[in-house]
């Protein structure tokens, strides 16, 4: 009997590895220390994610950053890292600078829930061909043309745009942003697909550090860069001038043009990936078309109910005491309501019958039921919950630290050189330490690692707050602090694109990339808070202790994942 389920072992390992073209010899890349066999190490040969009998050389480990699929990275990377901060910080400074009242600033934080939800639409990315588009340049690459030149297309429309002319030029504005935002979503969504399906699991690591180098180059670009151009062209807080923000505005937008020639340049990925059925070009039309409508519903509900949840919102502070309190959890309703008003107008064109039920089913749900089929309830559950609080250390004391240099006494000049300038070097330095380390010691050690870093560089801050003005150690912290985080970065994004499936790429990572920040995000937006009622030094210390769990997870997934096999094979073949 043992001996059969050896054999029907073997051949379903035989099977699942050519359906991932997975090579069949890979370096050692999840591994825990081989002095204690575990579970993880039978579930990571399973699925060929390791070889055990090599390790590379720490020459060969180095001369991987000089390939082809490594250095592609490096550039999409770039092109993804530039729409972010002119949604945010740059937008924001030039709203300030045109005279905008800081209460609607908060209207274009409509932009944000791109990012945030980018897993609703991540289906379409993964099923949907474009005309044209697709034949030409392939399924990733035609997507990823489309993002580009919709992000472009967004960028110039918000250059076109006086945002001190009138209310009408501020709607305006914020539509576009929120285009900007969508469009960015779509080529992140798109550039890790990409990622994952055109090098081998053990370039993964690489690739995730020169990506992490590239986006945080972007973001410096997009961010000191627009500010630096703003200010070149004359324009200054107190003496504002369009023109030098349009220009800004334009000449970032053309910085794109890095993206796009990087994906005109590179190669289609060459997987094996097929779907279990065949729609026409009028089914995906009308998927697409119920798409739409959900999302206008989501949209106009939304829109709508600003005015009802600021009422809500003030009628609510007496009863919960804090304006904070109140706000979260009308927010929050708020959302939800939108989110169950796009789900009814979903399911109202799908009982029309305007899209087919099989359509849903294998867009939506095979995903999920994917997941939970390889890896088992139990374990998947645990692995979601490692995924949704991994970064919560680093994230929570992140929403306030600039706050906290400015409490501290740091300059706006200081903080700019050493925070930003500085920090950006060292997280750039941690991502290649961390794409190293885990080709040379495994992503589950260095996941440990990192995630142990996270929570003990934390303990620096509170120095810090003891010391108050001190550029000495202001430098220390960042550099340690940065590095650790980089590194982790680096593990992290190595480690959810070991989890996913070739036959639903985007669909999957979008929604770990988006659980990740979920979580952390929501309780960061009580940093303030908790540091008005215990001090720096004590939420220091708490963030610290955040990450403890996050250990003890990482150490318990290794023993409770155990080698599912999908439930329905013909599902992913």
């Amino acid at each position: 009997m043992g001996r059969e389920n050896t054999d029907e072992e073997g051949r379903s390992r035989t099977k699942n590895s050519e359906r991932l073209k997975t090579p069949p010899k890979s370096p050692k890349f999840l591994t825990w220390p081989q002095s204690s066999p575990s579970v993880i190490l039978q579930v990571l040969r399973h699925t060929q994610l390791m070889n055990t009998e090599t390790q590379p050389s720490w020459r060969h480990s180095l001369q991987a950053f000089a390939h082809p699929r490594v250095i592609t990275m490096l550039f999409l990377g770039f092109s993804a890292g530039i729409p972010l901060l002119l949604i945010f910080s740059s937008l924001s400074l030039w709203l300030g600078e045109a005279g905008v009242e800081r209460s609607a600033v908060t209207f274009f934080s409509w932009a944000a829930l791109g990012y945030s939800f980018k897993f609703v639409w991540a289906p379409l990315v993964d099923k949907l061909p474009l005309p044209f588009l697709t034949q030409m340049l392939g399924r990733r690459r035609g997507w990823m043309l489309l993002a580009q030149c919709s992000i472009i297309a967004a960028i110039a429309s918000m250059a076109m745009i006086d945002p001190a002319s009138g209310q009408a030029s501020l709607a305006l504005m914020a539509m576009a942003a929120v285009l900007l935002g969508f469009s960015s979503a779509t080529q992140d969504i798109v550039i890790d697909a990409y990622r994952i399906e055109s090098a081998e699991l053990s370039l993964q690591a690489m690739m995730s550090s020169t990506y992490i180098a590239g986006y945080r180059i972007g973001m410096l670009v997009a961010g000191a860069g627009a500010l630096f151009l703003a200010s070149t062209f004359g324009s200054v807080k107190g003496a504002y001038s369009y023109q030098a923000w349009q220009w800004a505005y334009f000449i970032i937008a053309s910085t794109m043009l890095v993206g796009v020639i990087t994906t005109l340049v590179i190669s289609e990925p060459t997987t094996n990936r097929t779907s279990t059925t065949s729609y026409s070009p009028k089914e995906y039309a009308r998927f697409l078309f119920m798409f739409v409508a959900a999302a206008t519903a989501f949209i106009l509900t939304f829109y709508y109910s600003a005015e009802l949840s600021d009422h809500i919102t003030k009628e609510f502070t007496d009863v919960v005491g804090t304006k904070q309190l109140a706000g979260f959890i009308v927010e929050t309703a708020r959302l939800i309501t939108g989110v169950v008003v796009a789900w009814l107008v979903a399911t109202l064109v799908i009982r029309a019958g305007v899209v087919s039920r099989s359509m849903m089913t294998e867009t939506y749900i095979a995903p999920a039921k994917d997941f939970f089929g390889r890896y088992g309830q139990k374990s998947a559950i645990l692995l979601l919950v490692l995924i949704g609080v991994y970064r919560i250390s680093d994230i929570v004391l992140g929403v306030i630290a600039n706050v906290f240099y400015q409490d501290m006494g740091f300059t706006k000049v200081e903080i700019a050189s050493v925070v930003q300038t500085f920090g950006l070097f060292m997280t750039i330095a941690g991502g290649f330490l961390g794409g190293i380390l885990s080709v040379q010691y495994g992503v589950i050690r260095i996941l440990f690692l990192g995630a142990l870093l996270s929570a003990a560089t934390n303990l620096l801050f509170m120095v810090l707050a003891s010391m108050g003005h001190d550029l000495s150690m202001l430098y220390l912290v960042i550099s340690v602090d940065n590095l650790s985080a980089g590194l982790a970065s680096a593990a992290f994004v190595a480690f959810l694109s070991s989890l996913t499936n070739i036959q639903f790429t985007a669909m999957q990572y979008a929604i770990f990339s988006s659980l990740m920040t979920l979580f952390p995000k929501i309780l960061g937006g009580y940093s303030g808070t908790i540091v008005d009622s215990i001090g720096y030094s004590q939420f220091f210390i708490l963030t610290a202790l955040l990450g403890i769990p996050v250990l003890f997870l990482v150490w318990l997934t290794e023993g409770h994942i155990t080698p599912h096999q999908p439930k329905k094979a013909s599902t992913i073949q």
